[in-house]
């Protein structure tokens, strides 16, 4: 079974034991409960259900494992013939979630 559920602006598709990384969440902590209330779609091997655009009562449940860092990512400005060479790096934040169970 998976399901399709939206968060802050992004979708994620994603099923029960699966763990996700979300944009950063800073009001929660280790091991706190999360529920993801806007499902788009929920499948299975033989149906699927979609919403227009979400799924009345259903719901994603969650708990959060910890804070994350994603890798490094550089970014390089360069002008050619003008000694112009600019360097920086940026690294992403994330919330990881491991999905629990789906309840439509």
């Amino acid at each position: 079974m998976y399901a399709i559920v939206k968060d802050r602006g992004k979708q994620y598709k994603v099923s029960p034991g699966e763990s996700i990384l979300i944009d950063v969440r800073e009001d929660l902590k280790a091991a706190d409960p999360i529920e993801f209330n806007e499902v788009l779609a929920v499948g299975g091997e033989d149906k699927c259900q979609v919403g227009s655009p979400l799924l009345q009562g259903a719901k994603v449940l969650g708990q959060v494992e910890g804070q994350k860092i994603g890798e490094k990512i550089k970014i390089y400005k360069f002008k050619r013939r003008k000694n112009y060479r600019r360097q920086s790096g940026h690294r992403q934040h994330f919330t990881q979630v491991k999905i629990k169970e789906i309840v439509v």
